[in-house]
């Protein structure tokens, strides 16, 4: 089996929800994240701050991120065991981020050495 990362981007601002629509999408997550853990395909997975650091110029540049807005964003990230990535592919149909209106990146992580 390898390795895959889904890059999980944009989507709509969650902050004007109620405490209760926010459960219901919380639950949705463990659900998902649940059902790739029993599988034994979940790896791991966090939500990111939005704020951050970029370095550039071999590290003597630094901006504070974000510097990308809206679909650019990058939310957070889940790493999968797959087949292929095609299966890969397959289990990110399943994440709840869909419900509002993220977009998700499926790529392999390539082995070193």
């Amino acid at each position: 089996m390898n390795e895959y990362l889904m890059i999980i981007r944009g989507g709509e601002d969650l902050s004007g929800k109620s405490p209760e629509e926010m459960q219901e999408h919380m639950n949705h997550w463990q659900q998902w994240m649940g059902g790739l853990a029993n599988d034994g395909k979940l790896i791991g997975g966090q939500p990111l701050q939005r704020e951050g650091k970029s370095l550039t110029e071999r590290g003597t540049k630094v901006t504070d991120r974000p510097l990308a807005e809206g679909k650019e964003m990058v939310g957070g990230y889940i790493m999968v065991r797959a087949n292929d990535l095609n299966e890969a592919t397959d289990l990110a149909k399943g994440c709840p981020g869909f419900e509002h209106d993220c977009t998700i990146e499926v790529r392999e992580i390539a082995p070193m050495g």
